[in-house]
């Protein structure tokens, strides 16, 4: 609200400046310099007397009642020679002042008058001017007086405008406020507002697009973790059927056949396993968070693996300490993104990790043929395999990648793909120092 506000103040401020220059050139130019309006209304007791005193003396007594005037005043008046007076203005000041009028100078507190066009004042007076210094002329109050009219005029603007953006303001928090809690996966969050709220219309679209969305990942979970189950019972049958067959059966031939089919249930029955795995994921709260010695887990997802012919190697910084997290799920996404690295490595495969003020990075490299840049976050959707020709018919179901990522976005971190230094494809977790839950759902 400040934020807003502040920037809204001074762009009226900045639109009222501007407006006050225009004015100014604008008046300047159709109706005279308004500082010289300020100025003469300033001197105006000086030019009253100039003109209703010292002008209305008869002929041969100006100059007396001019010294008459300066006896009393503070104000300095000389008489210049007109040459010596038109040099000292502009051409413009010059016309004013050959035609008898007077001539102000708020910059220097004077004005310039010519005696009379005539010489009806005394002997030579067409040829003198009139200079009066020191007047009593403040054009820098004029000007702050002109600047906290517009400062009143602008806070008088600013202050209802300030009252009426407050309730929208309310309103965008509490829809921030909503936001935030749907995207960190509480998704039966809705706004309440009044309806004499300015922005309750939108209100009411959001919360239903909300539940639409609530509903749509319901029935999304809902049917995925049902045909998973289901799929559990036709599995167990045919592996119990296989089972009988495999012990009744005498030919060497059916034997292999029945060891393939076998092959392909366990593959479907570890497919079902991954699509449970993935459903459970899509909510903070599968989250038990603890404090888990990263160093430690590392080492256990290395030695989890099973026997390869790839050097897989553990470069761990000092002091990795410990970390808030779900360790089943952290050691998870590692053990995946190890996993996928042993499949496509030439020979060497590299974990590393280190920790620094930002938070902490986990890295796992290998030699292989690497992923092409415009793959790299594809690569993430679940389901998603390369092209068979980059694939070397590793297997998987392209769901281990993206259950990484999820897990890792639980944590509150990031799961990236990149070139390594190895020549492959090097993945980097990055966690806060602090992970906490985030929404999953990217």
């Amino acid at each position: 609200m400040n934020r807003i506000f502040f920037r809204f103040f001074v762009l009226v401020m900045l639109s009222i400046t501007a407006a006050t220059f225009v004015i100014y050139f604008a008046f300047s130019r159709l109706f005279g310099d308004p500082l010289e309006d300020i100025a003469r209304s300033q001197a105006a007791a000086q030019i009253f007397l100039l003109e209703q005193y010292v002008d209305q003396a008869p002929a041969d007594e100006w100059l007396a009642r001019l010294n008459n005037v300066r006896e009393v005043s503070d104000v300095r008046y000389d008489l210049l020679p007109l040459d010596q007076a038109r040099a000292a203005l502009g051409a413009a000041q010059r016309a004013a002042l050959d035609r008898g009028e007077i001539v102000l100078e708020p910059a220097s507190r004077a004005f310039y008058r010519r005696v009379d066009l005539e010489g009806e004042r005394y002997i030579g007076s067409h040829e003198e001017v009139l200079h009066a210094r020191d007047l009593p002329i403040d054009i820098g109050q004029a000007l702050k007086m002109e600047a906290l009219r517009y400062v009143i005029v602008a806070v008088a603007l600013l202050v209802p405008i300030a009252l009426w953006s407050r309730s929208h303001w309310e309103g965008l928090q509490s829809l921030s406020r909503m936001a935030d809690e749907f995207g960190g996966g509480k998704l039966s969050v809705r706004s309440h507002m009044k309806p004499s709220a300015s922005i309750y219309p939108l209100a009411e679209r959001i919360n239903h697009m909300a539940g639409r969305i609530e509903h749509l990942l319901d029935s999304q979970r809902s049917l995925l973790h049902s045909v998973s189950h289901e799929l559990r019972t036709p599995i167990a049958r045919l592996e119990f059927a296989l089972e009988l067959l495999d012990a009744r059966a005498r030919d060497p031939d059916l034997h292999k056949r029945i060891a393939a089919m076998e092959g392909d249930l366990a593959e479907l029955n570890n497919l079902v396993s991954e699509l449970l795995d993935m459903s459970k994921l899509d909510s903070a709260n599968s989250l038990n968070s603890a404090p888990v010695e990263l160093d430690a887990l590392l080492r256990d997802c290395c030695n989890a693996l099973p026997p390869a012919a790839h050097a897989l190697a553990c470069e761990l910084g000092e002091d990795l300490g410990t970390i808030e997290a779900d360790g089943r799920l952290l050691a998870r996404a590692v053990g995946n993104l190890l996993r996928n690295a042993l499949k496509y490595a030439g020979a060497r495969v590299l974990l590393s990790a280190r920790r620094d003020a930002e938070g902490i990075e986990i890295a796992v490299d290998d030699d292989g043929p690497g992923i092409p840049a415009e793959e790299r976050d594809r690569i993430f959707d679940p389901f998603y395999r390369l092209d068979r020709s980059r694939d070397r018919a590793t297997g998987g179901f392209g769901l281990g990648l993206s259950i990484a990522r999820k897990a890792v976005a639980l944590h509150g971190g990031s799961l990236r793909a990149e070139r390594s230094a190895l020549g492959g494809a090097r993945f980097v977790i990055a966690l806060p120092m602090e992970a906490r839950a985030e929404s999953a759902q990217q």
